[in-house]
């Protein structure tokens, strides 16, 4: 399993997790990689064909997020772990292992083994960074059409330079995170 967005300055945190066969057909395998390392459209590409695979039930697809308010009462670490907890939890069966990208596992219903940078190294875990990644964009992309100028279709919250000019001329939505310091420090600014 693997989460995105512990990092942006608005919007949730997205995990993902995925249990892929014993034996991955090679086709699949070869889209596979840490999101991070993909391009936009190979990451739609790597969705689209374990989104199929899922479809065929040859690959479980579960998905978790801990919303902006969840983020500022318990902080991001343990909402980041909230929400793979959630994905878990969601998918069909119990896995007999849970492969968890970072140093840090959530409490699982089942025995779990920390990766760090997992999510170039086990194929699982590259294909949690795939969904959760390709989810959390096109939910950004959602909140920009009630809540535009922001940019999020493109920066997906992360704080750009373009992203820290809205927010001054715009003020903060409900969806940043209020908590961060460049939200916390720029509501202070505009507060004064």
């Amino acid at each position: 399993m693997d989460e995105v967005g512990r990092g942006p300055l608005a919007g949730p945190v997205v995990a993902a997790a995925v249990v892929l066969p014993r034996r991955v057909p090679a086709a699949l395998a070869a889209l596979i990689d840490d999101s991070k390392k993909l391009s936009a459209r190979q990451r739609e590409a790597a969705f689209a064909a374990l989104m199929a695979a899922q479809a065929a039930g040859r690959v479980e697809i579960a998905l978790g997020a801990a919303s902006v308010a969840e983020i500022g009462r318990i902080n991001i670490l343990r909402a980041s772990l909230l929400a793979m907890r959630r994905a878990v939890l969601r998918l069909p069966s119990v896995p007999d292992l849970a492969l968890v990208d970072g140093n840090v596992a959530p409490e699982l219903p089942c025995p779990s083994r920390c990766v760090v940078g997992g999510d170039a190294s086990e194929l699982a875990i590259g294909a949690a960074s795939i969904i959760a990644k390709v989810v959390r964009d096109r939910c950004m992309a959602r909140l920009d059409r009630r809540y535009p100028g922001y940019g999020w279709p493109e920066n997906a919250g992360y704080g750009t330079a373009a992203h820290r000019d809205a927010l001054r001329r715009l003020g903060a939505t409900v969806h940043h995170r209020a908590g961060f310091g460049t939200v916390r420090q720029l509501r202070l600014v505009l507060d004064v």
